[in-house]
């Protein structure tokens, strides 16, 4: 693919690396180093939300089930409603008001887990999703207090697995996913998307942000409504088109900032069209 030689543009330091892949199996274009490591940030939620999922299907706790603050839930800690402050557990409004995106809160989902199923949250995560689809190389190491919402480590080569896994799902009911990835949580909540300002709503899913037609954004502009997805402020991201079927991971070592904001769209949509 032409369109992922545009990360050979990026300004990031040293390394940049992307991959596209197709709803049907196909791997559509691959560019970088694919089995160099790099920090997720929060791109991590997107993997720690699946193993969550994983654990409400095998029956460790209940998406209603109580969690956080008086009269949260998982489902509230998921989707960033719980209340909680961006990096520290203090309250700051009543769940299910406001889309509060809340690294504190995947911390507490992340104990939650632990409390439910006796098994620490790495180790859960591990086994739950990264050893079955293969990601040998990825971790959460919640063990030495990387934290469950960001502190994530993977290769192009293990994310494109795991977007197989979100185009067509081994681990989860399909229905589960549908529910996480394309149906919005609390409708009509209204937040700030990182880096991009308050939105009103500010949809998001189980774990997924739901691109919607928010504008500006970290997809292109000619991605579909349906996308989903995270981007994290280590320079990476990860989203997938259902309407477009293909999935797309880009991960650099250069923090997210103004660069981000305009060569992520830029790159999307040449994928996009060159795929049309």
């Amino acid at each position: 693919m032409q369109s992922l030689r545009m990360i050979e543009d990026w300004p990031v330091p040293h390394a940049a690396a992307a991959v596209v892949r197709g709803s049907d199996g196909a791997l559509l274009g691959a560019h970088g180093p694919q089995e160099h490591l790099f920090p997720l940030a929060s791109v991590t939620k997107l993997l720690s939300a699946y193993a969550v999922l994983v654990a409400v299907e095998e029956g460790v706790f209940e998406l209603d089930d109580p969690a956080g603050p008086a009269g949260s839930t998982v489902r509230h800690l998921l989707a960033h409603t719980s209340g909680l402050a961006f990096d520290e557990h203090r309250v700051m409004a009543e769940p299910g008001n406001r889309r509060l995106y809340s690294n504190a809160g995947f911390d507490v989902l992340a104990s939650a887990l632990e409390d439910a199923s006796g098994i620490r949250f790495d180790q859960y995560a591990a086994e739950a999703v990264f050893q079955p689809l293969g990601m040998h190389a990825t971790l959460i190491n919640t063990a030495h207090r990387a934290p469950a919402g960001a502190g994530g480590l993977s290769t192009v080569a293990d994310l494109v697995r795991f977007a197989a896994e979100l185009q067509s799902p081994k681990l989860l009911d399909p229905a589960t996913l549908r529910a996480a990835t394309r149906e919005v949580a609390f409708p009509g909540t209204s937040g700030v998307l990182p880096g991009f300002g308050h939105r009103r709503p500010n949809d998001w899913g189980l774990g997924f942000e739901i691109r919607d037609h928010k504008s500006p954004h970290w997809t292109g502009t000619a991605n579909s409504p349906a996308t989903f997805g995270h981007f994290g402020q280590s320079g990476t991201f990860l989203w997938v088109d259902p309407a477009a079927d293909l999935a797309c991971v880009a991960l650099t070592d250069r923090d997210f900032g103004p660069w981000a904001a305009e060569v992520w769209p830029r790159l999307s949509d040449a994928v996009l069209a060159e795929n049309a």
